[in-house]
Parts: C-alpha cells; structure tokens; sequence
C-alpha cells in the first residue's frame, strides 16, 4: 500500500473520545464557525461541513441546533485552537490539539498529564517538524479518472492519489482541503465521504514494548481524558492488542 493508506491508518489512531467529549468538542467547532460567519448552515459553507461531519458522527441535532442559536447571541465564548508538543516513553512524540476557553486551565491539565509519567511538553516545534500536516478526503466511486482529471485541471497539487478497492483517498495540502472537496462536490453532488479531515501524521514511527508502552498508554489516556483535548497525534505503531 502506499503512502495515503499508512496515513489513513494513522488518522484512525486519533483520541477515541466518549460520546459526551465527542458532542461537546462539536459543540465548540459549530458555535466558532457559525459565529466567525453567517450563523445559518445553508449560507455559511464552513460551518455546512462541520455539521455533514457532525451529522455523520450522530451528534445530536438538538446539540447542533443550540450551538448556533448560541453563535447568533451576543458576546460568548472566545475559543482557541492551542496545540502542544511533548516527549513520551522511549522515542515516543505527541501532538495533542485543544479547543479552550482558557488556556491557563488547559495548560495546566495538560502538563500535569506528562508530569505524572515523568515526561515533559516541548516547546513549538521540536515535535511537529518529524511530521507532516495534510489533509485527506476519500469517497467510493469508480469515476476514478474523472476525479484525477478534474482535481488536476482545479490545480490541486496532489500528495498522493490512491483508489483502495473502489474508495479514492486524495491526500493535500491543507490550504487545498476546501478547493478538492469543492471540485468534488461539482461533478458528484450528492458526494458521501468516508474520511474527511486534516491532521499531523508521523513521517516515522517508533515501536513500544514492556514498561515504555504501558507509560505510553498511560499518558495517552490522561490526555484523552482532558474535556479541551481534541486530537492527539502521536508516532507510536499500535496493533490491537495495544
């Protein structure tokens, strides 16, 4: 398989969430997209696609409908994007996203979590540059070089192009994420897509046995607990029995 496959795996290893987390984190997205822009999902194509995603992810609509009824109020929450990089077990690395209200309080939590196994958080970069930032969308269709075409002549640089047994997966440049979904939703207009996100994928990966992966796991799980935590990334190879 080639590169679009092992990222797509990687992207499935992201923080496995409990529902409440799950709907809360949408939640913050939805309120932001819709108060950033028109808070009305037909007139505001960013926050139309979080609630496709929202959707797909059963989010309740009742959530959704609060979060922008809540945008369309006066003041509110200022939410921010943060993420931080830190040092695990062995050669282990993490990037951990959150969505906060307060940094201080999410800093905090998140410190605490590396303190507790003995690990540190690093400063800007001193992670991230051992991974790449991309952005991959995959559909099922069998217009497999319909779609190359016409992503080529929209002048998408394209990472990588792979058809998987019948499922495309196109993997971008972030700054390409919306032009390719937007090429896409013109010549299939009822698209459905299978993955659809952006993300930070180890160019290398590290394996952990004994001692070094339960920490791992333990500091994983810490992360993953903390209500502003959205994604974490990280460059350990886990199978299922991990």
């Amino acid at each position: 398989m080639g590169r679009a496959y092992e990222v797509r795996k990687a992207s499935i290893q992201k923080t496995g969430a409990a529902k409440a987390k799950l709907y809360s984190n949408y939640a913050k997205e939805i309120y932001l997209a819709a108060k950033k822009g028109v808070p009305e999902i037909e007139s505001n194509v960013l926050l139309k696609r979080i609630v496709d995603k929202a959707k797909k992810e059963q989010v309740p609509g009742d959530i959704i409908h609060r979060a922008i009824e809540k945008a369309k109020g006066a003041g509110g929450e200022d939410y921010e994007t943060i993420v931080y990089e830190g040092f695990g077990p062995g050669a282990s690395t993490l990037i951990i996203k959150t969505l906060t209200d307060n940094v201080n309080r999410t800093v905090g939590f998140v410190r605490a979590a590396f303190n507790k196994v003995h690990k540190s958080l690093g400063v800007t970069n001193s992670v991230s540059y051992n991974y790449d930032y991309l952005a991959i969308v995959s559909i099922k269709s069998e217009e497999e070089e319909k779609v190359f075409n016409a992503l080529l002549e929209e002048g998408i640089e394209l990472v990588d192009f792979e058809n998987e047994d019948g499922e495309l997966v196109i993997t971008v440049s972030p700054s390409d994420h919306n032009k390719v979904k937007d090429c896409l939703e013109k010549i299939i207009p009822d698209v459905t897509y299978e993955l659809d996100e952006e993300g930070m994928y180890p160019k290398d990966k590290v394996t952990l046995e004994g001692e070094d992966l339960e920490t791992f796991q333990k500091l994983y799980k810490m992360l993953d607990e903390i209500e502003d935590v959205t994604e974490i990334y990280h460059n350990v190879e886990l199978n299922d029995n991990n």
